[in-house]
């Protein structure tokens, strides 16, 4: 009798434990924000404005032009899939180009030199769990005069146990204002 006591008292420990495993790997990855300065620090504010990017593998890249303040195309956000095949999707990069500058062919990088450090890859939507930044991580990007803020609303695997994604879905806020004020 005494040994069943133990074995279900051991059981419902551990179910105790991995539960609450779960639900604070949960919460890491659903209110989590990160927050970078890119290496770029200048003046250039722009026009205000917020959108969804839906990507899956029949429409795996998105392109959005982004204005400055005076309705002039500034910058362009792309975002393109990474896999090792066409429709083996494992994740997705965003850039945002500066189309004054050449050189600057994605600002949304905190140094201009390749890290493992989650402030460097605010830009790289991994949804695997040793990714630098949890997937459905609040990610804030103070670039110039403004701010990205960019979030994974939803993603999905099939089959559910794949590596592949068939399809994830990304909000964009471009605003002048410090998003961290106004939570």
């Amino acid at each position: 009798m005494k040994r069943i006591v133990r074995a279900t008292l051991f059981f419902f420990s551990a179910m105790v434990v991995a539960t609450c495993a779960a639900l604070s790997l949960c919460a890491q990855n659903q209110g989590s924000t990160v927050y970078a300065e890119s290496f770029r620090r200048g003046s250039t504010r722009i026009t205000e404005e917020s959108f969804e990017a839906k990507l899956d593998p029949r429409n795996p890249t998105y392109k959005e032009r982004i204005k400055d303040m005076r309705g002039t195309d500034r910058y362009v956000l792309t975002i393109t899939p990474q896999g090792e095949q066409e429709n083996e999707i494992t994740s997705w990069r965003v850039r945002l180009a500066d189309l004054h500058h050449d050189i600057y062919s994605n600002v949304l990088l905190a140094d201009q030199q390749p890290s493992g450090d989650a402030k460097n890859n605010l830009w790289w939507f991994n949804p695997n769990d040793s990714a630098p930044v949890p997937i459905r991580a609040r990610r804030i990007m103070k670039v110039d005069g403004f701010y990205v803020v960019m979030q994974v609303k939803g993603y999905h695997f099939t089959p559910l146990e794949s590596p592949y994604l068939d399809s994830m879905v990304v909000h964009f806020d471009f605003t002048n204002t410090d998003p961290r004020a106004a939570k």
